[in-house]
């Protein structure tokens, strides 16, 4: 069988992976537009859950993304000059190096990795068994096909801007302010040892007041350093990612009636997303990559491949996208729950996509006390420690620093000869979600 996958995201290039590792013979091209290592944003965050899936899945590849990622411990949520805990943990990993990661990989067992190339006209692919869209939310390949894929598109009312900062977090950190025009926040998390994420987001009414509208992107990243002062330690944020200036959007949430098409099928953002405020992006790609993989390896056919694979993704991803609808709409409503006390202010945020037991709110004002939250990290220690274990992880209690110094010593080395194909690969377990930067 000869794949092409169209777009050279995570998503594209694991699902490449995954095929040759279960058949080592099928034939994939994966064509990016752009050179090598390039990619909009900063970070991507993620729990133990996807690392259980990757390391199931392509043990080489899923060790090199946890050698290069960094940890954070516990989430802040802070105010003015007052700060509340959360105590949840995370990983988070710099979206170049995750891309450079699984190029090399996908590499070693035999795909085409082809850069600086575009595909405007699917004719230039007329000898393709299967076309692979991964070209994000904004699909060419998609539009290419009318209104096959029954493709709905929902913009939200928030404008959001992604940037980065020279301040390295320590742990996941939303920081609110209050300003004239009305209240503005961002939430950020560690990329690597030296760059963080940082996503603004505010209301329109905030946005227009406060002149965001106008300003280009430099002053207006001067006057979001001025607005998140305290919160950055008076570091720099920064505006540029690949050499182009980050722009003010709207997220748009992207839902298809079916994710395939004659021998087209839709995979990561080109058949769905999901809201920033989950953080699910890139996982649910690289879920959807598993899911297609197997269901290629396991039917005979290609039409009942991409069926199989249509309707267990579209079925995993429906709660997905309505809990990131209403973490969505919440946000869009932050003024009435800034009126509480910050303490309930955190929990509202922390449980937003449904109602939790007495408990979690004890252990959420428990958490509050420093001794009682370092008990809780060390609960969590424990809890990384098992389930690393569990998975063959063979680098416990190694720092992130010396972990991303080992990647890269790996990533310059020769690659080794390609692995065999996998013979019997388990079926990944249908995802079930969780919020990343909540409840990873």
């Amino acid at each position: 069988m000869k794949i092409v996958c169209v777009g050279g995201g995570p998503g594209a290039l694991y699902f490449a992976i995954s095929a040759k590792r279960r058949d080592a013979g099928l034939d994939i091209t994966v064509i990016e537009r752009d050179p090598p290592g390039a990619t909009y944003g900063w970070g991507v965050g993620y729990g133990d859950n996807l690392l259980d899936h990757l390391y199931r899945n392509d043990p080489d590849s899923a060790r090199a993304v946890r050698a290069a990622s960094a940890l954070w411990q516990d989430q802040e949520v802070r105010s003015g000059e007052r700060t509340v805990y959360l105590g949840r943990y995370g990983y988070s990993i710099a979206r170049a190096t995750l891309l450079d990661v699984l190029t090399r990989r996908a590499t070693e067992l035999g795909v085409d990795v082809q850069h600086h190339r575009k595909v405007d006209d699917l004719a230039e692919l007329a000898d393709a068994d299967l076309i692979v869209a991964c070209d994000g939310a904004n699909s060419r390949v998609r539009q290419l096909h009318g209104d096959h894929f029954g493709t709905h598109l929902e913009v939200g009312r928030n404008p959001y801007i992604w940037l980065g900062t020279d301040k390295v977090f320590p742990r996941f950190t939303f920081a609110f302010e209050s300003t004239p025009a009305g209240w503005i926040w961002f939430y950020a998390y560690p990329s690597s040892a030296e760059i963080s994420t940082c996503v603004v987001e505010c209301a329109p009414e905030t946005w227009r007041g406060l002149g965001l509208d106008t300003l280009d992107t430099a002053d207006g990243v001067r006057l979001l350093e001025q607005i998140f002062a305290s919160a950055l330690d008076g570091h720099a944020l920064l505006g540029q990612s690949r050499g182009e200036p980050a722009r003010w959007q709207h997220f748009t949430e992207v839902r298809n009636a079916t994710w395939c098409h004659d021998n087209v099928v839709l995979l990561g953002d080109a058949a769905h997303t999901t809201h920033y405020t989950l953080g699910s992006g890139t996982r649910l790609a690289l879920l959807d990559a598993i899911e297609l993989a197997h269901s290629l390896y396991t039917e005979a056919e290609l039409p009942d491949a991409l069926q199989a694979y249509d309707e267990r993704r579209r079925a995993a991803l429906h709660p997905v996208q309505a809990a990131a609808r209403t973490s969505m709409a919440w946000f869009e409503h932050l003024d009435h729950h800034l009126e509480q006390d910050l303490v309930d202010f955190a929990y509202a945020m922390s449980v937003r996509q449904g109602a939790q037991g007495p408990w979690r709110y004890q252990l959420h004002r428990a958490t509050q006390v420093p001794v009682l939250r370092r008990v809780r990290r060390e609960a969590g220690r424990g809890r990384r420690r098992y389930l690393a274990l569990r998975r063959g992880e063979t680098a416990l209690g190694t720092d992130s620093a010396t972990r991303r110094a080992t990647t890269t010593a790996a990533l310059a080395a020769p690659a080794p000869a390609p692995a065999p194909a996998v013979t019997a690969p388990d079926r990944a377990a249908p995802a079930t979600w969780t919020t990343e930067l909540v409840e990873p």
